[in-house]
């Protein structure tokens, strides 16, 4: 079981010496990576579904993991997720391309399509046909990450002509997708090295997988992206036992949210997990 850490974009982690310590103790305990969230702008008032109030702090997660980069080794670089219908993908494609060169290739870009329609709103870009947006805009950007002669006609967006230099250093660059809809995990099978599911329990993750397998019996899935990875953020506080049972539910990486305020209790819930969860 790989072991990752959410948040390192948020909250108490977005005081950079407080987000430079935790991502290091963290790759220092054995964690395998670390992962942002995303809201680009959140409702004031908060309203449902929105699920944070307006003065979370949140930084962008391109920005967050070039800053934890430069402080670590191997610790890998998770986005989780990225809103990728909001985004300029070309623009978007060059951010994560740089992330993946300053970082010598440890990037995993985690998407989704997102569902808070306000954010939409404030951002002036449409709500609807967001599954298809995406799909559209993660072709561009691989477009732009291997070809040689970059180009892409899709519905949403169109280029040639065009270079993007440097090309990240991962080829490809893991792609993982998020989402607990029948349509996202149709999105995991035909496009994603992994699929993501957040802040889920035991049945939650059971339902899921059961809903990738039956994706995977309407959707062909390319035979280069290899086995689905399933990750998943659990619901309940992580010990040994739960991680246990998680792995025989089929999870191959776990990514707990420590939902702590300070830099103290957030190294000392990295020991703890380094001492119950990923010593033999």
């Amino acid at each position: 079981m790989k072991l990752g850490l959410f948040g390192i974009n948020m909250n108490a982690c977005s005081k950079p010496d407080t987000a430079k310590r935790v991502a290091q103790a963290a790759e220092a305990a054995g964690f395998e990576s670390v992962w942002t969230g995303e809201h680009v702008v959140l409702p004031d008032p908060q309203v449902a579904p929105s699920p944070l109030p307006p003065w979370y702090p949140l930084l962008d997660p391109a920005v967050a993991l070039s800053f934890v980069a430069a402080h670590t080794t191997t610790l890998k670089l998770g986005t989780g997720i990225i809103i990728l219908p909001q985004r300029n993908p070309l623009v978007l494609a060059k951010e994560l391309a740089s992330l993946d060169v300053l970082s010598s290739g440890r990037l995993i870009f985690g998407l989704g399509v997102g569902y808070l329609q306000a954010e939409f709103d404030a951002l002036g870009i449409p709500f609807d046909h967001k599954g298809r947006r995406a799909i559209d805009y993660l072709h561009a950007m691989q477009a732009l990450w291997s070809q040689a002669a970059p180009s892409h006609a899709g519905q949403f967006i169109s280029f040639s002509g065009v270079q993007a230099h440097p090309q990240p250093v991962q080829s490809p660059i893991p792609i993982v997708i998020g989402g607990h809809a029948p349509e996202a995990f149709r999105r995991a099978v035909a496009y994603a090295h992994g699929w993501y599911g957040f802040a889920l329990d035991e049945a939650a993750t059971q339902r899921c997988i059961a809903g990738l397998a039956k994706a995977a019996t309407e959707v062909a899935r390319p035979v280069a992206l290899g086995p689905l990875e399933i990750s998943i953020t659990p619901a309940a506080a992580l010990d040994r036992p739960l991680l246990d049972r998680y792995a025989t539910l089929g999870v191959h990486r776990l990514i707990p949210f420590p939902r702590l305020k300070t830099a103290d209790e957030l190294l000392a819930y990295v020991d703890q997990i380094a001492q119950t969860c990923l010593c033999a």
